[in-house]
C-alpha cells in the first residue's frame, strides 16, 4: 500500500511515522523546503495531556462580551462577511453545553492520555533531542473565585485519570520560585506533574530525520501541492508543482490549507483560523525565569522553559486571514508578561504568529474524507497539535488499515466535529 501525506507539520510528519511503522509505503510531501513551517513553527511548546478541556463552554458565555471588546482582551474578533466565521460561531455556541463539554473532555482525554503513552514509547526506542522537560504544568491564578470554580473539573478529570492538584499560594512559590515578584497576587494555582515542555519544530526535525532513515519513506519537500484529482469516490492522484504524484491512499494533515485541497472536492471542513502568537526569549542567568510550564490564568498565557530559552505563548486573534505579526498584540503581550515576570528582558525576545486550525467543538477530525474511499483527515487540532500528535496518527493509521483503535468508538468523525 502506498499512502501520500500532504503537509510536514507535526500531525502530517507522525502521521507517515505511524503508517511507515505498519510496513506503509509513505510519501510525506509539502510545499516548504522544511518541516514545521507553520502552525508547528513557534507554538507554545506545550505537551498538556491534561489540558485538553475544550474552549466552548457554558463559563465561556459571560465573559464573551468583555472579551470581544475590550482592547487587552486574550481574544480578540473581527467580524467579517464571512459564511464560514459565522457557521462557525454557531456551532460553537451549540457545543456550549454541560452534557457536550463533559463528552468532549472524556474522549479528548482518551485521545491525550494515549498520545502521552506513545511519546513515552517513541522516545524510549528512538530518543532523539528537542528540550524536552518533563517538569509538570503550574496554572497560576490571581483570584480565590477563579481558583474554586475550577477545582470541579479538577475532581471530574481526576476519575478521567489526570493527576492534579490544588495548591496555596505558599505550595506554589515553593514549586515556582519565580513566581515570587507576585506573591501578594498569588491566590494558588493548579499542578499537573504530568505535564512536559518541548520544541515542536526540533521535535519535527528529529522526526524527519528517522522518517528519512527508513526505507519505505519518501520525503518530497518544497513541493506544492495545487490540487487533488478525483473521480466518483476515488482520488486518482495530487497535482503538483512538479507533476503528477499517484498513490493508493492519501491524507490531508496541513492545518488551514486542508480547507482550500478539500473545497474542490466538494468538502467543506468546519476549520476555522485562530491566530496565536509567542515570544522566544534567551532570559539571563541571573533572572527570575520560570524553571517548569507556568499558566497565567487570567491572561491565558503559557511559559514554556525549552533548553535556555523561553517560550511564550497567547491570544487568539479570530476574524484574520493569514499569520502576519500584529505589533500592536506583542506589545500588549510583552507588557503581559512584564506583570508576571518583571525580571524578563524581553528586548530582543523573537515574535511570531501562527494559524491554529479548530474546530467549533475543539475535537480533531480523524477520519475518512466524506465519501472518498481512498482519501483521510487528520485536521483540526487547535492549539493542541503537539500534545495530541502521536495519538491522532495512531488512530488514522488504525483507521485507514482496518485495525481496532486504541481510542474506542468514533468520536473524532468529520460529521461530528
Amino acid at each position: 500500500m502506498h499512502v501520500v501525506v500532504i503537509g510536514a507539520g507535526v500531525i502530517g510528519l507522525t502521521s507517515a511515522w505511524y503508517l511507515a511503522r505498519e510496513g506503509v509505503q509513505v510519501t510525506l510531501v509539502d510545499r516548504h523546503a522544511d518541516v514545521a513551517q507553520e502552525t508547528s513553527f513557534a507554538n507554545g511548546g506545550q505537551l498538556s495531556y491534561s489540558y485538553v478541556a475544550p474552549l466552548a463552554d457554558p463559563a465561556v458565555l459571560p465573559k464573551l462580551p468583555q472579551w470581544l471588546l475590550k482592547a487587552d482582551s486574550p481574544l480578540r474578533f473581527r467580524p467579517r462577511l464571512d459564511p464560514l466565521q459565522w457557521r462557525w460561531c454557531l456551532a460553537f455556541l451549540r457545543a456550549c453545553t454541560s452534557l457536550k463539554v463533559r463528552q468532549t473532555i472524556g474522549e479528548m482525554m482518551s485521545l491525550s492520555l494515549r498520545s502521552r503513552a506513545l511519546m513515552d514509547t517513541l522516545l524510549d526506542e528512538h530518543p532523539f533531542p528537542f528540550d524536552l522537560r518533563r517538569t509538570g504544568k503550574l496554572v497560576a491564578y490571581r483570584n480565590a473565585s477563579a481558583l474554586s470554580a475550577a477545582r470541579p473539573l479538577v475532581e471530574m478529570q481526576r476519575t478521567l485519570g489526570a493527576d492534579q492538584h490544588v495548591l496555596d499560594q505558599q505550595q506554589c512559590l515553593e514549586l515556582e520560585p519565580a513566581l515570587a515578584d507576585i506573591s501578594d497576587q498569588l491566590a494558588g494555582g493548579i499542578y499537573t506533574p504530568s505535564e512536559a515542555t518541548g520544541d515542536c519544530r526540533a521535535f519535527c526535525e528529529g522526526l524527519l530525520a528517522r522518517l528519512r532513515a527508513r526505507d519505505n519513506v519518501h520525503c518530497r519537500l518544497g513541493v506544492d501541492v495545487l490540487a487533488m484529482d478525483a473521480s466518483g469516490t476515488r482520488v486518482n492522484g495530487i497535482r503538483t508543482d512538479q507533476g503528477l504524484l499517484e498513490a493508493d491512499a492519501y491524507v490531508i494533515a496541513t492545518g488551514m490549507d486542508s480547507v482550500r485541497l478539500a473545497r474542490p472536492l466538494g468538502l467543506h471542513l468546519p476549520l476555522y483560523a485562530l491566530r496565536g502568537y509567542s515570544l522566544t526569549a534567551t532570559p539571563a542567568d541571573d533572572m527570575r525565569s520560570p524553571a517548569l510550564s507556568v499558566t497565567d490564568a487570567a491572561r491565558k498565557i503559557v511559559f514554556a522553559p525549552l533548553g535556555n530559552r523561553l517560550r511564550i505563548a497567547a491570544m487568539v486573534d479570530m476574524g484574520v486571514g493569514d499569520a502576519s505579526i500584529d505589533a500592536t498584540r506583542i506589545a500588549l503581550l510583552k507588557r503581559q508578561v512584564a506583570e508576571t515576570f518583571p525580571r524578563l528582558d524581553l528586548t530582543a525576545a523573537v515574535p511570531w504568529a501562527g494559524l491554529r486550525p479548530s474546530t467549533a467543538s475543539s475535537k480533531p477530525i480523524i477520519d475518512r474524507a466524506g465519501r472518498f474511499q481512498n482519501l483521510w483527515l487528520n485536521v483540526g487540532h487547535g492549539a493542541l497539535g503537539f500534545t495530541l500528535a502521536c495519538a491522532s496518527a495512531e488512530h488514522l493509521t488504525s483507521r485507514m488499515l482496518g485495525q481496532s483503535p486504541a481510542v474506542e468508538g468514533h468520536p473524532f468523525a468529520l460529521a461530528g466535529a
